[in-house]
């Protein structure tokens, strides 16, 4: 049923992504770390590295530049880069833009596609998605959207706050999900519009995120027809189009890091001395890796199974959806892990440890929350077997 193996050519670009994070943007980390004002033209120069390296855009397709990977093998190459918190920057492959990549080039029209798909494939844009409003707005339950649009001539006319809006600060476009009469509908906003305005930049946790997480405003915001994406009144459907790969990339980069706090972790332990013996004799530090390896595996295992029902053509919502909550709540715990077994450096900013801890917290929130994901699984497992019991 399933077949493990790597093709020759895809462990040749496995072993080149490998030594392009390692070698090209782990040593661009403490840059940016010192001065983080630095991330977006350490950004552009890591993707101009990664285009000469033959790594850049693994979803792309070649025509465009990239590299053209199903799921299966993007869940590897994706892995790979996300030991670096730049490593999906460098190679044009982080969230929000891969997410819009996806949708504009799966619901996209041809001119839309030239305007605003082309360049963010080719990495000289960046763009944002903007659903979450402020209570009483849209959240985790995105049936309770405030946001309006409303038909005017043969334009729209958009009215409403969002928050939390990744990357909305240097955007070039917004997708921005509004109510019509017809039902949610997706509109694409240029970043210049007059109506469309960021009100702020929300002090977060984390900070490594290019344009930060803002909130924004559209005030009487006009776009013409040509700006709806897709169809009016499908919003929700091309949401779950977004959302389903986009958490299962979140959980592929991710992993990554979890997987670089793990050898940091194993590298310290089999060095330090305590009590006698080295660390990693230790009975207590053998148990805490052991568990760290079966989670690594299992969550491995999960987003290669979810990978495999997107390129079989299926939704596959069910199983994206516990990957994200499995792969969410394990990388908490494998990074929560390593910073245990590495004592007082664990914490300190002698290694990227603290930081990970910092950047890996948000995962079990955005895309949904793990307690709304958990849910929606009980209700459809629940769902399936009052069918069963019924025949």
């Amino acid at each position: 049923m399933f077949d493990f193996s790597v093709r020759p050519e895809l462990e040749a670009l496995l072993t080149q992504v490998r030594c392009f994070v390692d070698q090209e943007v782990i040593p661009r980390e403490a840059e940016v770390a010192a001065q983080p004002s630095r991330l977006e033209p350490v950004r552009g120069e890591l993707q101009h590295a990664a285009r000469a390296a033959g790594v850049f855009a693994p979803r792309v397709p070649r025509e465009l530049g990239g590299l053209g990977l199903d799921w299966r093998d993007s869940a590897l190459v994706f892995e790979l880069a996300g030991r670096s918190l730049l490593g999906p920057q460098a190679l044009n492959c982080a969230a929000p833009d891969e997410g819009n990549m996806h949708l504009l080039h799966a619901v996209g029209s041809e001119p839309q596609k030239a305007r605003y798909y082309t360049p963010l494939a080719r990495g000289e844009v960046r763009s944002c998605f903007a659903m979450t409003e402020p209570a009483p707005g849209a959240g985790s339950d995105p049936s309770m959207l405030l946001t309006r649009a409303v038909r005017d001539g043969n334009q729209w006319v958009i009215d409403g706050d969002k928050w939390f809006i990744s990357g909305a600060q240097g955007a070039a476009f917004v997708i921005c999900m509004a109510r019509t009469e017809a039902g949610p509908t997706m509109f694409l906003v240029d970043g210049d519009n007059p109506g469309f305005q960021i009100l702020a930049l929300t002090p977060t946790l984390d900070h490594a995120f290019p344009g930060g997480h803002c909130e924004v405003r559209f005030t009487q915001c006009r776009v013409s027809d040509d700006a709806v994406l897709g169809e009016v009144g499908k919003g929700y459907d091309y949401a779950q189009q977004r959302l389903g790969p986009g958490r299962l990339t979140h959980c592929m980069r991710w992993l990554g890091i979890a997987g670089r706090a793990l050898d940091i972790a194993m590298d310290y332990v089999n060095r330090r001395d305590s009590f006698g013996k080295r660390l990693a004799q230790h009975q207590e530090m053998q148990r805490m890796v052991a568990e760290s390896a079966i989670e690594m595996h299992s969550s491995r295992l999960m987003i290669w199974q979810a990978a495999w029902c997107l390129d079989r053509g299926e939704r596959a919502l069910h199983e994206t959806s516990m990957a994200k909550v499995y792969v969410a709540e394990a990388v908490n715990r494998i990074v929560d892990r390593a910073v245990q077994m590495c004592g007082a450096r664990g914490i300190s900013e002698y290694l990227p440890l603290a930081n990970f801890y910092r950047e890996i917290r948000g995962f079990r929130i955005y895309d949904g929350a793990s307690e709304v994901h958990r849910a929606s699984i009980g209700i459809r497992v629940l769902r399936e077997a009052r069918g069963a019991r019924s025949d």
